[in-house]
C-alpha cells in the first residue's frame, strides 16, 4: 500500500502556500489534514470556506456536532483535532467525552444537539423523531437544522479523508472512549 503524507509548503500551488501562511499565522502551524487537502488546487480553499461560513450555530454547538460525528465515524484524528478545539471554547475534559458519546447531561440545549446529531449520523442522515422533536422543543428552529446537517457534512468529508490517509495525529491524542451500540 501507498504511504500518503501531508505535503509540505515547497510542495502545494502558489494559492495553496498562501493559504498555509494564513493558517500558520493564525493557528501557528498547518494542520495535515488541511496540507493533504492542498494537494488538490482547490480543495483547501473550498473547505475552509465551507468550515468558515456564516451559520446560525455558535461555534460552541458546532463543536457539539464535530465532536459527536468524529467519535461515530471513528476518526481519531477529527476526535482528538476538536477534542483540543472544543477545550478552546470553553468546555471541560469531562463534557468533551459526554459530547464524543453523543450527549450533553451538563446543558439541555446541548444534549437536544448532541443527541439530534448523534441520531443524523448513526441513522444516515435519518434521524428519530424523538430525537428531531427535542431538538426543536430545546429551541432549535429548521435554519438550524439546515446548519446541523451542513456542520456534519463538513466534518464528515474530514473524517472520510483522514480515515483514507491515516494522516500523522498533529494534536494531542483524545482519550479513546467506546460508544454503546446504537
Amino acid at each position: 500500500m501507498a504511504t500518503l503524507n501531508a505535503p509540505c509548503r515547497a510542495e502545494v500551488s502558489e494559492n495553496n502556500q498562501a493559504i498555509f501562511d494564513d493558517l500558520e499565522k493564525g493557528m501557528g502551524f498547518v494542520p495535515n489534514i488541511y496540507a493533504y487537502f492542498a494537494k488538490s488546487e482547490t480543495a483547501l480553499a473550498d473547505i475552509l470556506a465551507f468550515q468558515n461560513r456564516q451559520t446560525t450555530l455558535s461555534a460552541k454547538e458546532k463543536e457539539v456536532i464535530k465532536l459527536a460525528t468524529s467519535q461515530i465515524n471513528g476518526c481519531r484524528y477529527c476526535q482528538s483535532a476538536h477534542s483540543l478545539l472544543g477545550k478552546m471554547n470553553g468546555f471541560t475534559d469531562e463534557e468533551i467525552i459526554e459530547l464524543r458519546k453523543g450527549a450533553a447531561p451538563f446543558d439541555p440545549k446541548f444534549d437536544a444537539l448532541a443527541k439530534f446529531t448523534a441520531s443524523i449520523v448513526n441513522n444516515r442522515g435519518t434521524a428519530s423523531q424523538e430525537a428531531k422533536e427535542a431538538f426543536f422543543a430545546a429551541g432549535y428552529n429548521e435554519a438550524n437544522l439546515v446548519d446541523v446537517v451542513i456542520v456534519v457534512g463538513d466534518i464528515t468529508i474530514s473524517n472520510y479523508l483522514n480515515e483514507l490517509t491515516n494522516l500523522e495525529l498533529d494534536f494531542p491524542l483524545a482519550p479513546e472512549i467506546t460508544l454503546q451500540s446504537a
